[in-house]
């Protein structure tokens, strides 16, 4: 069957002329009969889908950057990790390691922790993982029990993770969200069982999701963006009762796809899914400090970042494909006017990350790149390493001409001697026992020494065979008894002691008649 298939082709019936197709439309009543099929290509379907998923899966949906600004971190919906270090890498720009640390599901999120010897690493499935600087498994969080009601009566998350952080002072202490509706705390150092487990609820007390979470820069408050819309912060020591809360953040409905506090703690950023970029003062959190509009978000983990002086906040933005470049869009914090903006490429940008050390910019986006902008005089190494090298040349791998292959017993060592004369060869083999032996003639008749005929093929001629046993005798057999008289007469066995002297003295005497 042709792979552009028609309904029609499996109906001759219908191929009628339109005269004939009306006439049996009219009598069975209903108009519209006979009309051509639609007709689909399946190859182009097949490829369309193919190259969607291909696009979808270069996405660069995680970033992170150790404290010192040595290493680099991204994960995409490809499932893949990588890793880069500035000071090894050439102009080239190849990661040394690619892991896939959770199989099959995309990287949602990765952060390095404050002391960078281990990252945290948040991925679609619902339990977090932590790795070592070199991609090697620290610790995996436990997964709950998805029938108990209370989440916070299970020792895990239940569903697809959202997001996860670092404690800003803690070295130990991680925090998660997950669509479970909870926002849980772990310690390094125990993998049994969350820390602290929050909840977020609607103003009816329903459960909502969280999409986001994040730490205050003291570490002391807990922020999460919820799925209905709301901004909930708790203290980080009580789980019951937030502490702020703003109902109207965003629209609901919408993934709030980013919370991050300003260096100085007074202020927090949004980014929410209604197009929006708000700065929320928590002191007075009923409403926002600025908005910006416009700022389409297609992804779920949009981010936001303030600058290291805390003057600027720079997010990202989202296009459809073929209609302009995704961008990065800088914002005066004080007044929230756009002071600067730079095309990236022709997707959305997805990540963003302006590291205080470096003083660069990382930037991941929807079709698999990781950028980094930097300035050539307030910049400080990350990037500036590996610019300036030149790409190292290809080593050109060795090839042999001709393959050789070398048996166990080919070299001269293992080798052995060769016969230049038979006659030698057949006096050596003379003086093997085992060659020159003469073969057995053919056993005939009954057999004897062991061997048996044969038709001897029965359980006493197999006994027979292996006990040797060898039936000719060609002894005196006067002698053959007598010669085990002197043995029975001093070591007696078969007789009793007590008839040992009447035995001696009629014993010859019974013999000789006896034989006689």
């Amino acid at each position: 069957m042709n792979e552009s298939a028609s309904v029609i082709e499996s109906f001759p019936c219908l191929l009628a002329s339109d005269q004939s197709d009306g006439d049996m439309a009219s009598v069975m009543g209903f108009s519209g009969f006979g009309k051509k099929a639609r007709t689909f290509d399946l190859d182009a379907i097949f490829e369309q889908t193919r190259r969607t998923a291909i696009e979808r899966s270069q996405q660069v949906s995680a970033l992170a950057l150790d404290p010192s600004g040595a290493r680099l971190v991204t994960g995409g919906y490809d499932f893949d990790v990588r890793f880069w270090d500035f000071a090894g890498m050439d102009a080239a720009l190849n990661s040394f390691r690619t892991i896939q640390p959770c199989e099959c599901h995309q990287i949602r999120s990765l952060q390095y922790s404050i002391t960078g010897d281990v990252i945290l690493v948040v991925s679609g499935n619902a339990q977090a993982k932590v790795l070592d600087r070199d991609g090697f498994p620290v610790m995996e969080c436990p997964k709950g029990d998805q029938y108990i009601v209370d989440m916070a009566n299970t020792k895990g998350h239940t569903a697809m993770l959202n997001s996860g952080c670092w404690h800003p002072k803690i070295k130990d202490e991680f925090m998660t969200c997950s669509n479970d509706g909870t926002v849980r705390t772990w310690d390094l150092s125990s993998n049994k069982k969350h820390k602290m487990c929050f909840k977020p609820r609607s103003l009816q007390g329903k459960k909502v999701t969280p999409t986001c979470c994040t730490y205050s820069r003291d570490g002391k408050l807990v922020a999460a963006g919820c799925q209905d819309g709301t901004i909930q912060i708790w203290d980080r020591n009580l789980s019951v009762h937030t502490k702020f809360h703003c109902r109207q953040a965003h629209a609901p409905g919408t993934d709030t796809s980013c919370l991050t506090f300003s260096y100085d703690g007074t202020t927090l950023a949004s980014r929410g899914g209604d197009d929006t970029l708000k700065t929320w003062d928590i002191r007075n959190f009923k409403k926002p400090l600025n908005v910006a509009t416009g700022l389409s978000a297609f992804f779920s983990m949009t981010d936001c970042c303030f600058s290291p002086d805390d003057k600027l906040l720079v997010t990202g933005t989202s296009v459809k494909k073929d209609e302009g470049n995704g961008k990065l869009v800088f914002f005066d914090r004080a007044s929230f006017q756009k002071v600067y903006e730079i095309d990236v490429t022709n997707a959305g940008v997805v990540r963003c990350l302006w590291h205080p050390k470096l003083n660069q910019i990382m930037v991941g986006t929807g079709n698999g790149l990781a950028k980094v902008y930097y300035d050539p005089v307030k910049s400080h190494r990350g990037a500036k390493l590996c610019v300036v090298k030149s790409k190292r040349k290809e080593r050109q791998a060795e090839t042999l001409t001709q393959d050789y292959i070398i048996t166990p017993h080919a070299l001269p060592m293992f080798r052995e001697a060769r016969q230049r004369s038979t006659k030698k060869q057949l006096e050596k083999d003379r003086l093997d026992p085992m060659k020159s032996h003469k073969p057995e003639p053919p056993v005939t008749g009954p057999g004897r020494g062991g061997r048996v005929a044969a038709h001897g093929g029965t359980l006493s001629s197999f006994i027979v065979k292996n006990i040797a046993l060898d039936k000719t005798d060609d002894s005196n057999p006067r002698q053959a008894i007598l010669r085990h008289a002197k043995e029975a007469s001093e070591n007696p066995y078969w007789v009793a002691p007590a008839y040992t002297k009447a035995m001696s003295h009629h014993e010859p005497e019974q013999l000789q008649c006896t034989l006689a």
